[in-house]
């Protein structure tokens, strides 16, 4: 990526597909180039949350909602230490922040954090095309970085896809750190960073847990030697067909037989453990409004979703793995996508979404105390 942080809001830009397909408008953010997987969100607000989750590394976000930045940034959202997204994609960025809790615009922070975006340009159009001929590679292109239209194409199909992309080192810790309890200290978990956003480990803090929160390349030994109640596998990034280390970690945790809580990535991880394949999604689940049943219950949920791949597992039955029998135990009602797994021989689960609400929706907070139950009960 290349930027610029001078002005842009007059800068002529272009948006270029792998197909050809181009939409011109002009420069929001930084100018000059960027490239990475386009993308779209339905998510109308918590934008700030969106631009930080590291799930969303090498991917070119398209917003669906027309008008963004409305409520400008503050140092209290976001969900890690930067901007993840490698370009960003708005019909009608707010002129004036009007929020109380605002200490700069969302253009202001795009350029300082050198994000390339464009503006101007019909999202909705480019959401219906994304939806119709799938995910797929893109540039954005303003300021010098704008020559022949030829030329850009031919840049953007050099880049590398999304699928094959082993991506969770490249935005994990480097180094374990510890989040303490909040109040009591109950219980020990030991949480394998794939792309963490930061309110998760809070909300199992609020719970009584010290949070461990390990690099992704973390191995068993390095799990166990903080002696877990339970352990966690986080969201992430990448494809998890790539997630060869990970799935090994996990699989040692399942025959010690450890209470077990897996999202987004780490879904897909106890897939691939349990003996699943994965697969691309066509244009993925993005947003905070996606409808998810919970099969044990019943009860449908709104959730929170980021992830362009999921778990090939059957929704009929219940089947046979090596770490006992396992279910499918939330389904997405848009498309029958999974959503979640669950053993019935031992203490393991996980769900495709984010339950940890940032930026909401709190239908799927239970999945932490579900968390806490089974250590509790592996504890008596």
């Amino acid at each position: 990526m290349t930027t610029s942080t001078r002005g842009a809001a007059k800068v002529p830009a272009v948006l270029v597909l792998e197909d050809g397909r181009i939409f011109r408008g002009r420069a929001y953010g930084a100018v000059g180039e960027t490239f990475g997987e386009a993308v779209f969100s339905t998510g109308m607000t918590g934008y700030q949350e969106t631009l930080t989750d590291p799930s969303y590394h090498r991917q070119v976000v398209v917003m669906t909602a027309p008008h963004v930045g409305n409520t400008g940034v503050n140092d209290e959202d976001p969900e890690s230490s930067r901007i993840w997204v490698s370009g960003y994609v708005v019909r009608d960025p707010a002129r004036v922040s009007s929020n109380w809790r605002a200490q700069r615009s969302l253009d202001e922070e795009l350029r300082h954090q050198g994000v390339v975006g464009i503006q101007g340009i019909d999202t909705r159009a480019l959401t219906r095309h994304l939806r119709e001929s799938g995910a797929m590679r893109v540039g954005i292109f303003s300021g010098s970085a704008l020559p022949d239209e030829g030329t850009l194409l031919a840049e953007v199909r050099q880049q590398p896809e999304m699928k094959g992309a082993n991506l969770s080192a490249e935005v994990a810790t480097k180094e374990t750190y510890v989040v303490p309890a909040i109040g009591e200290k109950k219980f020990t978990v030991a949480a394998v960073d794939l792309g963490i956003k930061g309110m998760t480990p809070h909300r199992m803090a609020e719970r009584g847990i010290e949070v461990h929160v390990l690099p992704a390349t973390a191995t068993a030994e390095d799990v166990y030697a903080v002696q877990p109640d339970g352990v966690f596998f986080s969201n992430g990034p990448g494809d998890p067909a790539t997630a060869d280390g990970p799935v090994a970690v996990m699989q040692e945790v399942l025959r010690r037989k450890t209470p077990l809580f897996g999202i987004c990535f780490g879904n897909q991880i106890l897939g691939r453990a349990l003996g699943f394949g994965t697969y691309k999604l066509k244009y993925g689940h993005r947003g905070i409004n996606q409808p998810v049943q919970d099969r044990t219950t019943g009860k449908v949920e709104v959730t929170a979703h980021n992830h362009g791949f999921a778990v090939d597992a059957p929704l009929d039955k219940v089947s046979d793995t090596p770490f006992g029998r396992a279910e499918v135990s939330h389904v997405c009602l848009n498309d029958q996508v999974v959503e979640g797994l669950q053993l019935l021989d031992q203490p393991a689960f996980s769900v495709q979404y984010h339950p940890e609400a940032a930026a909401g929706p709190h239908d799927a907070a239970y999945l932490f105390d579900r968390f806490v139950s089974l250590m509790e009960a592996e504890r008596a």
